[in-house]
């Protein structure tokens, strides 16, 4: 480590193979906690490069204990976290929504870093008992057409990082890798990120592979789609620049994103929104996201139809009864 880190320290890059070699040798335990600490320090300091991001997901991807969900077309949906907005649970409320229409989602989540209550925080606090069993978490997305795959149960590599995250409280590179490193390999995903910068890491890198994505990123800021301003969107074919209007929906605030102070907090608007009890702003973000991971799925939709399919699945309670029927089969 010592010889990576003076090559660091004078900006120098690593390779992609380098990069996976020391992340696999992070997740074997091989480096004390300080010297994982200053490692990723550096990247605290200076971005990542595509081969270096490419080469730390190929780490974690090979270390992973990986799921066979390949009897299903799966999409995952999430953030990257780090935007530090303290919003409500968007990404999850609009899993659940597009798992209401018929969409099979294979949900890859943590604890919240950076933010008072990541997806892992919210779903745990209402119920949802995590599991890596295979068969019971096709149980789920038989039934409930979502699954959640907490990301310490599915990557033991990361036991040696976590405790270094909690106490460094900032965004790292760890951030950028989660939504790459789902261990199910869904066909599908939908991806928000906190800086247009990652947003091009992103496409790059997803274009080397056969997924089919959707990366957004709104430009003041947020890591999904906000409508509190423009939101760029890139996918397999495309890249545009999409105002709330766009979407069918008025400009937003910050107030109306805001999550609250504790993890009972987010909860309580999780559950709002879900029982149809959520305010104008808070359905049509929700709505928003949604409708954006069923185009994803079916990219033959048009914007308005795919909203709209995600509107029924909200106002019908069909999104609702997907949860509800996602807690009910966890805890069996």
């Amino acid at each position: 480590m010592k010889e990576i880190l003076n090559r660091l320290f004078v900006h120098k890059k690593l390779t992609r193979q380098e990069a996976q070699e020391v992340l696999t040798k992070i997740g074997q335990g091989e480096y004390s906690e300080a010297e994982i600490a200053a490692f990723i320090s550096v990247y605290i300091m200076r971005s990542v490069s595509v081969e270096e991001l490419s080469g730390f997901r190929d780490a974690l991807l090979a270390l992973c204990n990986r799921m066979d969900f390949s009897d299903f077309e799966t999409i995952d949906m999430c953030g990257t976290g780090g935007d530090s907005k303290n919003t409500f649970n968007i990404s999850t409320l609009a899993s659940f929504v597009v798992a209401g229409a018929g969409g099979k989602v294979a949900k890859h989540g943590n604890y919240g870093v950076s933010s008072i209550s990541g997806s892992s925080n919210v779903l745990e606090y209402l119920g949802y008992q995590f599991s890596n069993d295979e068969s019971q978490l096709k149980r789920q997305l038989e039934q409930a057409n979502i699954c959640m795959m907490h990301a310490p149960l599915f990557h033991p590599a990361m036991k040696h990082v976590a405790p270094i995250r909690k106490k460094l409280k900032v965004k790292t590179f760890f951030n950028m890798l989660g939504p790459m490193v789902n261990p199910a390999f869904p066909q599908f995903q939908l991806v928000g990120v906190f800086s247009l910068e990652l947003a091009r890491l992103y496409n790059y890198i997803y274009q080397q592979t056969d997924k089919k994505f959707t990366i957004l990123h709104s430009t003041d800021g947020y890591d999904e789609i906000s409508l509190t301003g423009n939101v760029k969107m890139i996918s397999n074919n495309s890249e545009q620049l999409l105002s709330p209007k766009d979407f069918g929906f008025s400009k937003l605030t910050e107030a109306d994103l805001y999550g609250g102070e504790t993890i009972k907090d987010a909860a309580e608007v999780f559950m709002q929104i879900l029982e149809g009890k959520g305010t104008r702003a808070q359905n049509s973000v929700v709505t928003a996201n949604a409708g954006m991971g069923i185009k994803c799925l079916e990219p033959s939709l048009s914007i308005e139809d795919a909203i709209q399919k995600a509107k029924i699945s909200l106002e019908s309670g069909n999104a609702l009864t997907s949860f509800k029927k996602f807690i009910e089969l966890s805890q069996k």
